[in-house]
């Protein structure tokens, strides 16, 4: 399955579906963990394709999806702002806050780091004295 269409040919669908009821030898719990799959899920009528001994729990969401719109607009405010450094995770920088996200603040001149871990964001802070070293990041 490489293109789009090929996801919404109900012959795929149905072997798939046929395939993991199959593959079902007891009751399975999964989670997804993202809205947009939960949207996908709901939208497509997913649940009711599945067997009934598939229980698909809607999990927490990931940082796109649980990150109040406020909370961007902050960390943006706070990267445009003189000494001061917003590092995130990568994911985050692209999350839309009411106006713009982090990388439209970093190419309007907004101090917005990259960063793989939170340890990055505390040798920033170490290398750069003289600034607010702001860790921006859901948790």
């Amino acid at each position: 399955m490489k293109y789009v269409d090929e996801f919404r040919d109900e012959s795929l669908v149905k072997k798939l579906v046929a395939g993991i009821s199959q593959k079902m030898t007891q009751s399975w719990s999964i989670m997804e963990i993202c809205g947009g799959q939960t949207h996908s899920i709901m939208k497509y009528g997913l649940l009711d394709l599945l067997p009934n001994e598939l229980n698909v729990i809607h999990g927490p969401g990931c940082p796109v999806c649980v990150t109040p719109i406020e909370m961007i607009d902050k960390a943006i405010f706070l990267s445009l702002q003189p000494n001061v450094i917003v590092s995130s995770f990568g994911d985050m920088l692209r999350v839309p806050g009411s106006k713009k996200d982090l990388l439209s603040a970093k190419a309007q001149g907004g101090d917005v780091r990259t960063v793989l871990s939170p340890l990055d964001t505390i040798k920033l802070a170490k290398d750069n004295p003289n600034k607010e070293v702001v860790f921006f990041a859901v948790g």
